[in-house]
């Protein structure tokens, strides 16, 4: 089973069309991380991914991005692989 995090925030809309993506590709285990309940998780996010925006999607460990490289990478056919698909 892949594992796949994704920090995100209660009101962020590009989060929830991640997590719409990753539905539609049949992914129902997200382990989703709401930044906003601790600075320390925001912290964390920050030192995973170098970013500070949210979604921060992670599979099996390998930083993805946000939406936008998420979508890249569905667009370029590289994301399925990554899923198990």
């Amino acid at each position: 089973m892949t594992d796949i995090t994704m920090f995100h925030t209660s009101t962020c809309p590009y989060c929830v069309q991640a997590e719409r993506l990753l539905g539609r590709k049949g992914i129902t285990a997200l382990n989703k991380v709401n930044i906003e309940q601790s600075p320390t998780l925001r912290d964390e996010m920050i030192a995973r991914s170098g970013r500070r925006t949210v979604p921060q999607i992670f599979i099996d460990g390998e930083h993805i991005g946000g939406f936008d490289d998420l979508v890249r990478l569905d667009q370029g056919g590289a994301l399925d692989p990554l899923l198990g698909l």
